[in-house]
């Protein structure tokens, strides 16, 4: 019997196509077994692995590897693609893939600890490095959505939510910024949009590789948000200082980065609008 993680069933039990998407996954893990000649330890189950089941895997040749199935969903539907386009610069190395079922074979990063366990400041470093290297120019003619696709699917989602709102005024300038920031971006390259130093593992053929990508193209100051918006503390203390010497760090615009991360903390949806996020739009709002 498959072994499905808690935060999976979770995040699937409450959208039609997801809960059929569940329903299936024994048998297409079964299936990708057989195909790929690989034997399957159980998943993984952590805070970073709620929207795929992913398990250590061994092909026939002794190759160490991970198998990693996708949930249904908006933001990681191009992450083979983008795993393909970035072909192993800085990111875990594509081996298989079969993309009608949203599944991967991938590099197997060792000792596999997670990036969250160095300081803070040992993060930016990384990270800085690493978001360099992966933004790369002429993505769209890639076919990679645009993040103004990812950002207009989170309008409607908030202003569905629109009588859980504390403070329209903060919810509107930050809805007003998803609409504005990618018009006025000075650059476009291909974002992973979610790299934080929970999706950074150590490895061996180079010491840190990102996992775990939904690739958009836009503006590079957007990419600087999910990494700040992890360092809780930091933020919550010293908003403007970190937030500047992380700018810096990237060769970004201060501002365009302080106000990206405004709009996510104002606008971007989410269950509970009496949380910290709040108070962080409240301090960073222009």
């Amino acid at each position: 019997m498959l072994t499905i993680p808690r935060r999976l069933t979770a995040a699937c039990v409450k959208e039609p196509a997801r809960a059929v998407w569940l329903a299936r996954l024994p048998e297409v893990v079964a299936e990708l077994s057989r195909r790929w000649s690989l034997a399957i330890d159980h998943p993984f189950d952590n805070d970073e692995t709620s929207c795929a089941w992913v398990a250590p895997a061994t092909r026939v040749d002794g190759t160490r590897a991970v198998l990693k199935v996708g949930m249904p969903h908006l933001e990681g539907e191009h992450e083979i693609q983008g795993l393909r386009f970035w072909n192993g610069d800085a990111i875990v190395q594509l081996l298989e893939a079969d993309e009608g079922l949203g599944a991967m074979l991938l590099e197997r990063c060792e000792p596999g600890t997670w990036l969250r366990r160095e300081s803070e400041l040992e993060q930016d470093r990384v990270i800085a490095r690493i978001l360099n290297r992966l933004w790369q120019p002429h993505a769209a003619s890639h076919g990679f959505r645009p993040l103004s696709a990812m950002l207009a699917h989170w309008s409607e989602q908030t202003r569905l939510a629109v009588g859980q709102w504390l403070d329209a005024g903060l919810v509107n300038e930050g809805l007003g910024l998803f609409r504005e920031l990618p018009r006025s971006a000075p650059r476009n390259v291909l974002l992973t949009t979610d790299l934080h130093a929970g999706n950074i593992l150590r490895a061996q053929r180079e010491p840190w590789l990102a996992i775990d990508p939904k690739p958009f193209v836009g503006d590079p100051a957007y990419d600087a948000t999910q990494h700040l918006l992890n360092c809780h503390e930091r933020l919550r203390s010293d908003p403007d200082g970190t937030i500047r010497r992380f700018a810096d760090r990237l060769d970004v615009d201060r501002d365009r980065v302080r106000a990206w991360t405004f709009a996510r903390a104002a606008a971007e949806p989410r269950e509970d609008w009496n949380g910290p996020l709040f108070d962080l739009a409240r301090h960073l709002a222009p």
